[in-house]
């Protein structure tokens, strides 16, 4: 398992009438932590993109626990337990400035050509990458 924590300031835009982030904005929470943690690995989207390879999402999963405020630093850990193959399972656990969970969620990525838009196997240069940060 590897883990990486992004720290992200609640901005206005993010929160509703009362204040409080508005339910949609957790999903780019995980992509931006997730992002960041890729980068952090030594690995890039961007990367993956120019080699011809491009990672839709196929499934989100959200839990909300305690709400998060405007202004309020959140803590987003990326958890990745295995190594991809066809699919990139991608955990979340959000933080409060507290210590407290507030959020957990979970995403799947797939791998497809990016020119035919067919599915493909994880690329091994990402698989390498993430073995070389420590994933088993």
């Amino acid at each position: 398992m590897i883990t990486y924590e992004a720290k992200i300031r609640v901005n206005y835009k993010d929160t509703d009438k009362m204040g409080i982030v508005h339910h949609s904005n957790y999903i780019v929470y995980y992509e931006m932590a997730r992002v960041e943690a890729l980068r952090e690995w030594g690995l890039s989207y961007a990367d993956m993109e120019q080699r011809g390879i491009i990672s839709p999402i196929l499934e989100v999963g959200c839990k909300y626990i305690q709400p998060a405020y405007f202004d309020d630093v959140l803590t987003v850990r990326v958890i990745v337990e295995e190594v991809p193959m066809v699919r990139f399972k991608v955990r979340y656990e959000i933080y409060n400035e507290a210590g407290t969970l507030i959020n957990t969620g979970h995403t799947w990525l797939g791998f497809l050509n990016g020119e035919s838009r067919r599915p493909c196997r994880a690329p091994q240069y990402l698989i390498e990458g993430l073995k070389a940060v420590g994933l088993e």
